[in-house]
């Protein structure tokens, strides 16, 4: 059934300017509330596939290094077979810090140069 204004072609009655803005902002903050919503599952989402090999990693980093503090020990035992302690320390210091610095300045460049 039609109601009497739609029926006499009388457009309908006008919302207040006010009322209008007000339902606007109200329809924008729950659009923005359910992006951000949205945005926080695909997150937690990610952060879970993550935490597994996040955590592999972590453990790969330690046992390298301790691979590595193997391979300085035995740098320095052979060093300090033909010289003082001081000296072999110092020198088994020197190539490993040869070999970081080096790989820092390897890894700058290519960050450089892939920006």
């Amino acid at each position: 059934m039609l109601n009497r204004s739609e029926s006499a072609g009388e457009p309908p009655p006008e919302q207040p300017v006010g009322e209008l803005v007000h339902e606007l902002v109200e329809e924008g903050k729950a659009y923005a509330q359910a992006e951000l919503n949205v945005l926080k599952a695909i997150a937690s989402a990610k952060a879970k596939a993550l935490a597994i090999p996040a955590a592999l990693l972590g453990v790969c980093l330690l046992i390298g290094l301790a691979g590595i503090t193997g391979l300085a020990l035995g740098v320095f035992f052979a060093l300090y077979a033909v010289m003082a302690a001081l000296l072999a320390g110092l020198l088994t210091f020197l190539i490993f810090g040869a070999i970081a610095g080096g790989l820092g300045y390897y890894a700058l460049q290519r960050l450089k140069r892939d920006l």
